[in-house]
């Protein structure tokens, strides 16, 4: 059986720390988890974001996403090394099922390019999904009015 599962950390940094402060946290878990064993399969930096609560007197905080695979031993030791950071204000570690989805490359930008190279195509699919509802609504209360017409 293979000893090694799928992890999920998200920590939650102080908002007021400079951007290259962040990348050197990010830099300084991701070497960590390394170093006791885990692989990390994806790094990524939120943003900044609003909490739900105050947490520690600050009501925004900087999110970064961190998956990994490990025994699950690495993982007390990179908790322990957040909870001493004094920039880290909440972590969680979830354990997954199985590994990550590919991400799928659907960005605004190449959909926007594709509309404009084919706009016949997208101009046809918006036409007929909007006619095949209103017909099957349309004609379900035509029916209804022709059976209460029929009855009276």
């Amino acid at each position: 059986m293979n000893d090694q599962s799928y992890y999920e950390t998200m920590y939650i940094l102080r908002p007021d720390i400079a951007e290259d402060e962040v990348t050197n946290h990010i830099d300084k878990y991701n070497k960590l988890l390394k170093e006791f064993g885990g692989i990390i399969l994806d790094s990524q930096m939120r943003g900044k974001r609003r909490l739900a609560y105050q947490i520690a007197k600050h009501r925004e905080g900087i999110y970064v996403q961190l998956s990994h695979q490990g025994d699950g031993q690495h993982i007390f030791k990179i908790e322990k090394a957040m909870r001493l950071s004094e920039d880290v204000i909440r972590y969680m570690t979830v354990k997954q099922e199985g590994p990550l989805p590919t991400p799928r490359s659907s960005t605004k930008s190449s959909t926007q390019t594709e509309d404009k190279e084919n706009p016949e195509i997208e101009v046809e699919s918006k036409e007929k999904k909007p006619l095949v509802i209103a017909d099957t609504s349309a004609s379900g209360k035509d029916d209804a009015e022709t059976k209460e017409n029929a009855e009276s």
